[in-house]
């Protein structure tokens, strides 16, 4: 299993946000701490903000702050709002036209996999990414210590 870079980009700009509460920073600012592109994570930030995660402050000295706190934010819940498709392989989703269909066990083996990779993922919060390292977080994306 793979998560797109969609859902990479958006943990990792929820946790950019969580290292620091207490600012409002900015997509190109966060896509310059991690050589993203600014283009991309708009995208990324604006369907964050269409599912709650993220709310943006407009005006003068406005950024981007958490929608919700770092402990309300499930990873699976995350995963699952940014991934396109989670159908592992074809006869999962949508036009499935495998002729195995009927007969193989694939699909039910594979889809008990991917149940249990997002039940691990329900299990951690955003909080649990920060734990007790936030300090150390926040000096890897090069920002003044908290």
């Amino acid at each position: 299993m793979r998560l797109s870079s969609y859902s990479d980009y958006a943990l990792r700009i929820l946790i950019y946000l969580a290292v620091q509460p207490d600012r409002l920073p900015t997509i190109a600012e966060i896509a310059d701490h991690y050589g993203i592109s600014k283009n991309h994570l708009m995208k990324v930030t604006h369907q964050l903000g269409i599912g709650g995660y993220v709310e943006t402050v407009r005006g003068r000295g406005g950024g981007l702050r958490l929608g919700k706190s770092a402990e309300q934010i499930r990873v699976g819940d995350v995963v699952r709002f940014t991934e396109q498709d989670l159908a592992i392989v074809e006869c999962m989703g949508a036009g499935n036209e495998c002729r195995l269909t009927p007969s193989c066990k694939l699909k039910g083996m594979l889809g008990e996999a991917l149940q249990a990779f997002l039940s691990v993922l329900d299990k951690y919060t955003l909080a649990d990414i920060i734990g007790q390292q936030q300090r150390d977080l926040a000096l890897l994306l090069g920002l003044a210590t908290i």
